[in-house]
């Protein structure tokens, strides 16, 4: 007979299954590890530090490495938050999380502008969670939706197997098998292992991190997202 310590872990990871499910944003089986992380690489590192050529880009790039020094525990609880600028507990948070905080930091609410999109569009999002109706608690929060959001926002970039093509402030997105997806930043810091490949920030389970895993997991997006587009009137 199973023991009771054994029959709890089984169901704590059928359960964190289950949450990743809700969020859209999850690791891989194992690397769920919220007190023990690698080392994040910080800005004493001695390359040089390319720019984007978008003032936007560098300010989203100084945001999303501010995010490396914040303490963060992974989890994809489905939370119910205020709107517009609504956020999960500080201390906790997913994937799609940092790339959403990075964002305020420089004026954009990706749960706003994802919310007004999907409203828009319902049926042009994924309906891989059964819903019917937008959800402003969740919507913004799941990889596949900013995936579409993006690539409507004419964000889309093709991705490639060349470094050079990622540029500081690009945002990547990630299939990590077992129908789980990730998303991450680009910033202008450069590999210590080779200079031309720049460093990611992301959250795959041990908090927002900066490392060199670009090409770590199958490349399934490459947007650069430079805020929602101007309102262009139709009179003349």
């Amino acid at each position: 007979m199973m023991n009771t310590r054994r029959q709890a872990k089984l169901v704590w990871r059928g359960a964190a299954s289950a949450l990743l499910f809700l969020t859209g944003c999850g690791v891989k089986s194992g690397a769920l590890q919220t007190t023990t992380a690698r080392p994040a690489v910080r800005q004493e590192a001695a390359a040089p530090r390319p720019s984007s050529g978008s003032p936007f880009l560098d300010k989203l790039v100084e945001a999303a490495v501010e995010r490396t020094t914040q303490q963060v525990r992974y989890d994809p609880a489905y939370f119910s938050i205020g709107y517009p600028g609504g956020d999960v507990p500080p201390e906790v948070g997913v994937c799609t999380d940092e790339v959403i905080r990075s964002y305020r930091k420089v004026g954009v609410d990706l749960q706003k502008e994802v919310h007004e999109d999907m409203a828009r569009n319902f049926h042009l999002y994924p309906r891989k969670w059964g819903l019917k109706k937008t959800d402003t608690n969740i919507d913004h929060r799941r990889v596949p939706n900013l995936m579409v959001f993006f690539e409507r926002q004419g964000a889309g970039l093709a991705p490639t197997d060349d470094a050079r093509d990622y540029k500081p402030g690009d945002i990547v997105t990630w299939d990590l098998g077992g129908q789980l997806t990730h998303i991450g930043i680009v910033v202008n810091v450069p590999s210590p292992s080779d200079t031309s490949r720049l460093m990611i920030v992301h959250n795959i389970g041990a908090g927002p991190q900066m490392e060199d895993v670009l090409f770590n997991w199958k490349i399934t997006g490459h947007y650069r997202y430079t805020g929602p587009k101007k309102t262009v009137s139709s009179k003349q």
